[in-house]
């Protein structure tokens, strides 16, 4: 049975917050940002282990306890200059550990709120599946394209239209290859997408949202709140 492996990029600086330390590490509910997603992850028993991919240089990961998700979660000092080469990387690192065909999760750092029990689903939906897949809300609000003076030029129709989250999972050799191939991917499903293969749209839930901002930080703050108080 192909075995499953949750990568989480934590490389990057996440300078839009306005922080002093890099995004991942900002604290959150009494925690790291990165610790919540590797803690729900870590959860999740049929994911075989967790990485999570550091820059060369991180000084912050001793910093910090991880010591309850010792066991379930590993650093890879192994990340690039943006998502798709610390992902590229870590597929590299993580050559013989992982076999062809085996399932590699890509998750996002600065998703803190992620559910156990959505990436249950998640892997139940993709049970089964061939190419892969990824988490993504269907688009619920009227789009426009705009023009110069930002005037707007068109409605766009929302039909089909979703927004992609993570978890992303691919096969780790068809990964690896559309990531080769396209290394200035924005999201693994874009590499695996230009390699001709169409993957499954999973819906996944607003909670799992993406912090770029700091307004995020309050409204990630208290979804983790009513989480941990239910």
């Amino acid at each position: 049975m192909p075995r499953v492996f949750a990568v989480v990029p934590a490389a990057g600086q996440g300078t839009r917050l306005g922080e002093p330390l890099p995004k991942q590490y900002i604290a959150l509910a009494g925690r790291p940002m990165l610790f919540h997603c590797l803690e729900a992850l870590a959860k999740v028993a049929r994911i075989e282990r967790v990485f999570a991919v550091l820059a060369p240089g991180d000084r912050h990961w001793a910093a910090c306890d991880w010591s309850v998700l010792a066991g379930r979660v590993e650093p890879l000092f192994a990340g690039g200059e943006h998502r798709a080469r610390t992902v590229l990387n870590a597929l590299g690192a993580l050559e013989g550990r992982i076999a062809p065909g085996d399932w590699v999760l890509v998750h996002d750092a600065a998703r803190p709120c992620i559910a156990p029990a959505l990436v249950e689903r998640f892997l139940d939906e993709l049970d089964g599946e061939r190419v892969g897949g990824l988490l993504a809300l269907p688009l619920a609000d009227t789009l426009k394209s705009a023009g110069g003076g930002r005037r707007v030029t068109a409605t766009v129709p929302r039909e089909n239209l979703w927004r992609a989250q993570t978890p992303q999972m691919f096969r780790y050799a068809l990964l690896r290859r559309g990531l080769e191939g396209r290394p200035d991917a924005t999201d693994e499903s874009q590499a695996v997408e230009a390699l001709g293969e169409a993957p499954l749209l999973v819906e996944g839930e607003s909670a799992n949202l993406k912090v770029t901002f700091a307004e995020d930080l309050a409204l990630a703050e208290m979804i983790l709140g009513r989480r941990r108080s239910a």
